[in-house]
């Protein structure tokens, strides 16, 4: 794992619990930050934000470039970043889920077990909705994830 994405799995940990606010409006204090972040305001999905914002902020503490695209947009993302692609992944890659007509989701990979990746993710609920209303822990089958970028 990369100093970077090492710093940017700790700055998502520091989130675990955020929640919009009021609920399942895509607001709220910390929601606003992920989604300034990235240029917009409150009211956009912001899966991919916080992922943003956690690797703006890693990259910041350490002096370094963030490599990720500047966008809210999972998909954009990934199509924006083939020289992060991976398909094995490691602590520190980020998730990448496509659901289709143009939607995805997104985390951080925090442990791999087996068939499985436990990972940190905004904008998700216990159920593991690609539309919540918090940061959380989830843990998702390998075998549904389209890949993964890895931030060196």
């Amino acid at each position: 794992m990369s100093k970077l994405s090492e710093k940017t799995l700790e700055k998502a940990v520091t989130q675990i619990g955020v929640q919009e606010i009021p609920k399942n409006s895509n607001a709220g204090p910390a929601v606003e930050k992920y989604l300034k972040s990235v240029g917009l305001g409150k009211g956009y999905a912001w899966c991919m934000a916080f992922m943003y914002w956690c690797a703006k902020e890693a990259a910041t503490e350490l002096n370094v470039v963030n490599p990720l695209k500047k966008t809210a947009g999972v998909l954009a993302m990934w199509n924006a970043s083939p020289h992060l692609r991976v398909q094995n992944p490691v602590p520190g890659d980020i998730m990448i889920l496509d659901y289709g007509k143009g939607l995805g989701h997104t985390g951080i990979v925090e442990k791999v077990v087996g068939s499985n990746i436990h990972t940190i993710e905004g904008n998700t609920n216990d159920e593991g909705s690609r539309e919540g209303y918090e940061v959380c822990r989830r843990i998702r089958k390998k075998s549904i994830v389209k890949g993964y970028l890895r931030i060196i």
